[in-house]
C-alpha cells in the first residue's frame, strides 16, 4: 500500500481520515460513462481521461481523487452518437443524481469539505448540477455551511489558440468531437496500447437538423459511431491538449480551493 497515491481508495482508512477529517484536502470525482467511441478506441474513454485528468491535477495541488463514476446520463444523438448504439450503458438522470448526491454527502461526512467534480462526458452536464444542488440543500439542513464544489469539464480549458493549433483546417465545434481528434489525441498519448488508428473511419462532420426526434433516428448517425473524423489526431496533438488542461484545472482549484497544498 503505498502512502504517496493520490487515489483515494488506495488508502487505508486511518490514513484517508487524517487526510480528509480537517476538511483541507479536496477530493477530486472523476465522472464518466460507458460509451461507444468508434471502431478504434474503448468504450470506457470517458472515464480515463478525466481520472488522468485527476491524477495528474491531483499530485499539483494535494488533494486526492476518488473512485470514478463509471456509468452515465444517456447518450444524446448530438454530441454522443446515441444510445441506441451498441455497448453504450447509461443510467437514466434520476439515478445519476441521487447518486452523486448520495456520494457527496458522505464525503462531507467524513470532513471534506472541498470537491471538484471533473466531468468527461458531455452529456453528464445538467445532472451534475442537479446532485449538487441537492446535496447541498441537504448539507445546510444537517448544519453543514462550508462545503464548496467546483464542476468543469477538461475541455473547456482548451484556449482558441490551441485549437487552431490542433485544426488548422477549422474546428467543427466540441459537439461533434466525439472520438475525433481530441479524445483520440489525447489516448494516443496516454494509452496507445487501447487506440487502433488503423481502424478509425474517415468521414465528413456528423449533419443533424436543427431539431431532435425521439426515439432517435440511428441513420442519422454515421454508422462507425464518431461524429467527426480522427484520421488528424495524433499523440503530440495529445501533449498539447494534457498540458494546457491539466494546467488550466490546476489553476481553477488552487484559485478556488486556497487550502490545498
Amino acid at each position: 500500500m503505498s502512502q504517496q497515491t493520490v487515489f483515494a481508495a488506495e488508502l487505508s482508512w486511518p490514513d484517508y481520515d487524517a487526510r480528509v477529517r480537517d476538511g483541507s484536502v479536496p477530493i477530486l470525482i472523476p465522472i464518466g460513462s460507458m460509451e461507444q467511441h468508434g471502431h478504434h478506441m474503448p468504450m470506457n474513454v470517458d472515464v480515463l481521461l478525466p481520472v488522468e485528468f485527476a491524477r495528474r491535477v491531483a499530485g499539483m495541488t494535494g488533494a486526492l481523487v476518488a473512485p470514478p463514476f463509471t456509468y452515465g446520463y444517456k447518450s444524446h444523438q448530438k454530441s454522443g452518437g446515441g444510445n441506441h448504439l451498441p455497448g453504450t450503458t447509461s443510467l437514466d438522470g434520476a439515478t445519476l443524481v441521487a447518486a452523486l448526491r448520495d456520494v457527496i454527502k458522505e464525503f462531507a461526512r467524513h470532513g471534506v469539505r472541498s470537491i471538484c467534480l471533473v466531468n468527461g462526458h458531455f452529456e453528464n452536464s445538467w445532472f451534475i448540477i442537479e446532485g449538487i444542488d441537492l446535496a447541498l440543500r441537504e448539507l445546510r439542513w444537517g448544519g453543514v455551511e462550508t462545503m464548496k464544489i467546483v464542476v468543469l469539464s477538461y475541455w473547456d480549458f482548451v484556449d482558441k489558440a490551441t485549437i487552431a493549433c490542433l485544426y488548422p483546417n477549422g474546428f467543427a465545434g466540441w459537439d461533434l468531437e466525439h472520438g475525433g481528434v481530441l479524445e483520440t489525441s489525447l489516448m494516443l498519448a496516454l494509452y496507445p496500447q487501447q487506440v487502433a488508428l488503423e481502424r478509425a473511419i474517415d468521414h465528413a462532420p456528423a449533419s443533424f437538423p436543427p431539431y431532435d426526434v425521439y426515439p432517435a433516428k440511428p441513420e442519422w448517425t454515421p454508422v462507425c459511431g464518431t461524429l467527426s473524423s480522427p484520421k488528424e489526431a495524433t499523440a503530440e496533438k495529445g501533449e498539447i491538449l494534457l498540458q494546457v488542461c491539466v494546467e488550466g484545472i490546476a489553476k481553477a482549484l488552487q484559485a478556488e480551493f486556497a487550502s490545498a497544498s
